[in-house]
């Protein structure tokens, strides 16, 4: 029997700075010393990935509960999240790769 999994995955729509929306589709979430950290690659309308590298932002939440997506300031935070996202995603497509 074949094994047809269909991707469909969460799609966010962010404004950057200038007040543009753009799409990003969920590569991935974790948790790291209590914060929530979200990797997303740039999609376009049909859901296609526009680019081959992707964001970081970190999941915070408002005055109001509302959970909000804002970019990572700190340098020594952003480069231990990235680490650990490239660690995870690298072991995806190695083990995709041996099951060749």
């Amino acid at each position: 029997m074949e094994n047809n999994e269909i991707y469909d995955p969460e799609i966010f729509t962010l404004t950057d700075d200038e007040g543009n929306e753009l799409n990003f589709a969920l590569l991935g979430s974790l948790e790291h010393e209590g914060n929530v950290y979200k990797a997303l690659v740039p999609v376009d309308e049909n859901g296609e990935e526009t680019s081959d590298e992707y964001v970081i932002l970190k999941c915070v939440e408002d005055e109001d509960g509302e959970t909000l997506l804002e970019t990572i300031e700190d340098d020594e935070e952003w480069e231990n999240v990235a680490d650990i996202f490239d660690d995870e995603f690298a072991n995806i497509f190695y083990d995709e790769d041996s099951e060749g």
